[in-house]
């Protein structure tokens, strides 16, 4: 997959502004992978009177380093929405042991909220911008009961839903397309300078309890996965006829396509990233 940066056009992000000499002290980049269940917390970014995943993992860091420093995570998860391979990076200027930070962290953090993975990275390194791509799941229940174990995990889709016409709407996805109409935010954020994506996989699979839809992409717009899937179940419930995804993508607009699908059934999977991440410092 093709990266929207090279390592070369990345510009680090340290020794800016003005301290002391006119530079801030050296730091080392740390990466981290995170998995949380968003059930109770109002998103990934920082509130100002809710409780945030970076805010709390921001919180930790200042009580175990004493410094002030920023989480950026790859991806701004919504309140009820889950991760299993959220990544993020922070800048310290402490050398610190990554397994012991890994440890310190998860006995601040509340249980919904684990630090799987801590490394050093490249000082260039950043969650979002070296990032070459993106998995999510979305589940869907189709049985007429949900457990109450699954309901906050799951969208409990009272509809009856054609699955292999999900299917075949699947596939009207696939490729590189200009998604404003599935974005919540057009013109603002990551769509500013462009809404043109690619979706390289778009699977139905189906479960005991209904199916999963499984994406990767090389990016993702605001709210552009759920707004997906709140188009494939109309489609394949017949309230829209599949013709109507083309004529939606054609529209760019927003209010042409169908209400977004429920938070709770949305798991960022993973991140991918070109192999110079991963290189050994």
């Amino acid at each position: 997959m093709k990266s929207f940066l090279t390592e070369e056009e990345h510009i680090p992000l340290i020794n800016e502004g003005a301290e002391g000499n006119g530079l801030r002290p050296i730091t080392t980049t740390y990466r981290m992978v995170i998995a949380y269940d968003g059930t109770e917390f109002s998103g990934w970014q920082v509130q100002v009177s809710d409780v945030s995943i970076q805010g709390l993992i921001e919180e930790g860091l200042k009580t175990i380093t004493h410094e002030e420093a920023r989480v950026i995570g790859a991806g701004r998860t919504d309140a009820g929405v889950h991760a299993l391979g959220q990544t993020a990076h922070v800048r310290l200027e402490k050398d610190v042991d990554c397994e012991a930070l890994k440890r310190s962290l998860n006995g601040l953090l509340p249980p919904a909220i684990r630090i799987l993975e801590v490394c050093r990275a490249p000082e260039i390194f950043h969650a979002q911008r070296s990032a070459i791509g993106k998995e999510y799941h979305y589940h869907i229940c189709l049985k007429d009961i949900v457990l109450p174990f699954d309901r906050p995990y799951i969208w409990h889709c009272r509809r009856h839903v054609d699955c292999d016409l999900l299917e075949r709407a699947a596939q009207c996805f696939v490729g590189e397309h200009d998604f404003l109409a599935f974005a919540n935010t057009p013109g603002r954020g990551c769509a500013k300078k462009t809404s043109v994506r690619i979706i390289r996989r778009l699977d139905v699979i189906r479960t005991e309890n209904g199916v999963r839809l499984e994406f990767e992409g090389n990016g993702f717009l605001y709210k552009m996965v759920r707004n997906i899937t709140g188009m494939l179940i109309s489609v394949a419930s017949s309230k829209r006829s599949i013709d109507d995804i083309e004529a939606v993508f054609r529209s760019k607009n927003r209010k042409l396509a169908e209400p977004a699908a429920p938070a709770q059934g949305l798991f960022m999977i993973r991140v991918f990233y070109p192999d110079w991440v991963f290189k050994k410092n």
